[in-house]
């Protein structure tokens, strides 16, 4: 499905289809055997939408015929369950760090099949507000109540699309610009035009009072780089030219095509010049810390992207 200005999915399209792409990804990783995360409504949303692009990570065996052709492609498989596992445990700690220093507003941009509302043990008081399409949003609330789970905090759905005035309808919904608040910003720029990204963190600084905390998946300093972007797209066709000839039924996820490759400026760099405190994680750094560094003979096992956490200054 191509991007157009003001498109919308369902679950199982384009951006929302990536969602479930990501929830395999944490399923596996739930159902290893060291789980770094534990995520028990992964498998619950795979289940309720049955099979389709979104289980690559999670599917049977690849044919023999597509690892002789591709033999990194197991372990690059791997390494993006290990990279999604670390950037869940990172926003993890991040808003349960930021529970703990007292913030009790959290705003999750661009939740998706995100459970945190769910599943992180929030303290007393704590508001979570969950940014989404209002499709996306619908279908994970309805899935977990069928299923009977309860939000372990006040969870707040706020249907809007984030190209919109979210800010209006956040604030609608109960949000306090004037108190601190924690804001995740976790797979999302990558789908953001470089006009749009500025905007939204423009938007965040004026909703966000000192010691407000925000928490980043930032793109990858080659992210728009052409030789990178090309090197990846004739990967993944040729992947998908092997599977179309090995077991033409099962799709290979084709994400990037839903990305705006585009120049866009560094987000620690953005957020110092906006009065905040930065610490910035390469990817690698983050993998290794969690005991999921990737192999060191595999080029590129995991998106280089940069894992932010900022506090705001008074």
């Amino acid at each position: 499905m191509a991007r157009t200005d003001n498109d919308t999915w369902e679950i199982t399209e384009s951006v929302g289809a990536t969602a479930l792409g990501v929830a395999a990804a944490r399923a596996a990783e739930t159902e290893s055997d060291d789980p770094l995360i534990s995520d028990p409504f992964a498998r619950v949303f795979l289940d309720t939408v049955g099979d389709g692009v979104w289980n690559w990570y999670s599917a049977p065996e690849l044919p023999a015929e597509v690892v002789e052709a591709e033999p990194e492609l197991p372990l690059r498989q791997q390494g993006l369950v290990d990279y999604f596992a670390s950037r869940t445990k990172f926003f993890d700690t991040f808003f349960l760090e930021a529970a703990d220093a007292g913030i009790r507003q959290a705003v999750i941009l661009a939740a998706g099949l995100d459970s945190r509302a769910w599943r992180l043990p929030w303290p007393d008081g704590t508001t979570v507000y969950e940014l989404d399409q209002p499709r996306v949003l619908e279908f994970k609330a309805s899935t977990l109540a069928g299923h009977g789970a309860q939000p372990t905090c006040e969870r707040v759905g706020v249907a809007v699309d984030l190209r919109q005035d979210w800010p209006t309808a956040l604030q609608q919904a109960g949000f306090d610009a004037s108190a601190p608040s924690a804001w995740s910003v976790e797979g999302l720029l990558m789908y953001l035009p470089a006009a749009a990204q500025d905007l939204l963190f423009t938007r965040i600084q004026e909703l966000t009072a000192a010691g407000s905390r925000i928490g980043v998946e930032a793109l990858a300093p080659n992210f728009a780089d052409p030789e990178a972007v090309a090197q990846r797209r004739e990967r993944m066709e040729r992947v998908q030219a092997l599977m179309a000839k090995a077991d033409p039924q099962r799709e290979v996820p084709r994400s990037d095509k839903l990305w705006y490759f585009e120049d866009r400026e560094d987000v620690g760099d953005w957020l110092r010049r906006h009065g905040w405190h930065v610490t910035v994680t390469p990817t690698e750094e983050l993998l290794a810390g969690y005991g999921r560094a990737p192999a060191q003979d595999l080029e590129q096992a995991a998106p280089w992207n940069l894992f932010v956490s900022a506090v705001r200054a008074s």
